[in-house]
């Protein structure tokens, strides 16, 4: 009697930029481990450096998993014609994923579990903020301001507005993350249909509504040509007295000189900004001088331990592929245009 078991019938690589680096800390030993489970599994990495020493084997691959830095010359039928489906343990697609979907490929992002972490920094800023946290510090550095009745202290959050711009994932975990706090959230989002505000528990409002009304706004914005610079010096300048702007979209969604010149005239403003355009603000701009303008290093989203969070979420995708079950974060065309 043949007690030997059966490979896997699922033929699965990885492919890579030649620097695979993020490949290697989003996808472990353990999580490698995971997937031959299921996978009969490609020991090798393909990039576009060793892809012509493994093109037959490439041409069995059903799945493939990726990250940033996939290369998508790589993707075309005559590569991989029996590519069924591409695990992303990243967000956006926008630079790979037309023609993919186009020929009736499945792409599953990790979108949502970079979510998690995106909402979760803006989370800890918006309490902060709440607080008048970040004003208080700078004051708290000179004695005359640095008491509890001396220096700035915010409004607080209770029952206060806090608009978030664009309701995609990002903002949509947000929205779960502050409805303990007992708030009112704005929401601008052309797409947004009363029915989904209602269950989400949002409030649809115009962009001057948002940026007039808000104590804290949050930029969640796709990064589409036709939303660059659509935050401008009018929006700034409406902002209520004491108000916070975060920025963990894309720093093109500002104008950066309308944004400069009127902090320049509000010092009651505060400014957070993730993310700017370029990516770091150029050396001399105002930004590094302006006290009430605070940066930080596009560190909003996955990093680190976080990066496991990725890969969890497309192995517990592919393993529901595996088992015939519908997938739960597949792109789909129709939306391909409006993604981030």
């Amino acid at each position: 009697m043949n007690s030997t078991i059966d490979p896997p019938a699922i033929h699965a690589a990885f492919l890579s930029s030649v620097d695979h680096s993020a490949l290697g800390k989003i996808f472990d030993a353990p999580a490698r481990e995971r997937i031959a489970r299921t996978a009969q599994f490609l020991p090798v990495i393909l990039t576009p450096d060793n892809f012509a020493q493994h093109r037959k084997e490439a041409a069995q691959m059903e799945v493939l998993f990726a990250t940033w830095g996939i290369p998508s010359e790589l993707l075309t039928p005559a590569q991989f014609p029996s590519l069924r489906v591409v695990f992303y343990a990243a967000g956006t697609i926008k630079s790979f994923g037309r023609p993919l979907l186009e020929r009736g490929i499945q792409i599953v992002t990790a979108k949502t579990a970079n979510a998690v972490c995106v909402a979760q920094f803006c989370l800890g800023q918006i309490i902060l903020a709440g607080k008048g946290y970040f004003r208080n510090t700078r004051l708290c550095r000179q004695p005359a301001t640095a008491v509890h009745g001396a220096s700035f202290l915010g409004a607080g959050l209770y029952r206060e507005k806090i608009a978030l711009l664009g309701m995609g994932a990002i903002a949509r975990e947000l929205v779960l993350l502050l409805r303990p706090f007992q708030l009112q959230v704005l929401a601008v989002d052309p797409y947004l249909t009363p029915a989904e505000a209602e269950k989400l528990g949002v409030k649809i409002v115009t962009m001057k509504e948002a940026f007039a009304e808000a104590y804290i706004i949050s930029n969640h914005l796709p990064n589409l040509p036709e939303l660059k610079g659509v935050l401008d010096r009018p929006l700034f300048a409406s902002m209520r007295r004491d108000a916070t702007f975060l920025n963990t979209g894309r720093g093109a969604q500002v104008n950066e000189a309308d944004l400069i010149e009127v902090f320049r005239s509000r010092p009651d403003l505060t400014a957070l900004l993730d993310v700017t355009e370029p990516e770091p603000p150029l050396p001399g701009s105002p930004l590094y001088e302006l006290p009430h303008v605070q940066l930080s290093s596009h560190l909003a989203g996955a990093f680190n331990d976080d990066l496991h969070r990725l890969g969890d979420c497309v192995i517990e995708e592919f393993e529901r592929y595996a088992a015939g079950q519908p997938l739960l974060y597949s792109e789909r065309l129709e939306t391909f245009d409006r993604m981030a």
